[in-house]
């Protein structure tokens, strides 16, 4: 049984993931329309706005179809924000805020089967297309086409980032940009030099104990350009938001200048 994780199967192959974020959409054809412009997989993020696991699920099984992975941001630690989701349909989960590397492993556990983790098992599941299958085949199939994803957001985190990284069953370590920032007092200064260091320090864990280095909350072309180059592969590119607003203020601002 095969299931395709166009995430992972990126990563896998050393190529960039690129990632767009859903803070607005609330409708199933996002997945396509993002699929169309070039994105391997959606954040779905339920920590910052105010989606329903409801339409979490239903955008992440139309994801699916349309041949771009769905990957839930969940708001907190308990199991069920993760399987609810991986239940739902999504092919990975996003956890935030995650400093040491305990927390790392229960985030494993809540998110893969035995023998990786202790997920629950429940009926016929939309990442096999509801249809039945042997047991052991569909939680096997369904913990290699799982993305654990954890984020370093924290002074805390970075100091253990190597910890982090080698824990088993985490896919890759995704540093959360913004937030760490703040945490470090110099909001905003995501190009700052102790910034870069960690990126580095985060990028040569990763590579140490073989998982992938994730980058959030940079979003100036330029300085995504050098922190991929130092190694970071899972890219978050950016919000439906901010996109829609940056098309909607540069169309606005191309009208007001015509003259009339």
């Amino acid at each position: 049984m095969k299931i395709t994780n166009t995430a992972k199967n990126r990563l896998e192959s050393g190529e960039l993931a690129l990632g767009v974020g859903l803070r607005q959409a609330r409708t199933a054809d996002i997945g396509k329309i993002m699929k169309t412009c070039g994105y391997d997989w959606l954040f779905i993020d339920m920590e910052h706005n105010s989606m329903s696991i409801d339409t979490a699920a239903q955008i992440s099984v139309a994801a699916q179809d349309a041949g771009i992975a769905p990957i839930v941001r969940v708001p907190g630690f308990q199991h069920f924000h993760a399987s609810r989701a991986l239940d739902g349909g999504a092919q990975g989960v996003v956890v935030p805020h995650v400093d040491t590397a305990e927390v790392a492993a229960e985030m494993v556990s809540n998110c893969k089967y035995p023998p990786v983790g202790h997920r629950s098992v429940t009926g016929r599941l939309p990442q096999v297309n509801f249809e039945a299958h042997p047991q052991d085949e569909v939680t096997r199939s369904v913990n290699n086409a799982t993305l654990v994803v954890v984020m370093v957001e924290t002074p805390t985190a970075v100091e253990n980032v190597e910890a982090i990284a080698a824990v088993p069953g985490v896919d890759s370590v995704l540093v959360g940009t913004n937030d760490l920032c703040t945490e470090m007092g110099i909001p905003g200064a995501v190009g700052d030099a102790r910034i870069q260091e960690i990126m580095e320090r985060v990028v040569a864990a990763c590579r140490a104990h073989g998982k992938h280095p994730g980058l959030g909350g940079v979003y100036e072309p330029p300085l995504m350009e050098r922190y991929i180059r130092m190694g970071m592969r899972l890219i978050l590119c950016g919000n439906d938001l901010t996109m829609m607003m940056a098309a909607a203020q540069e169309r606005s601002a191309r009208m007001r200048s015509i003259s009339l």
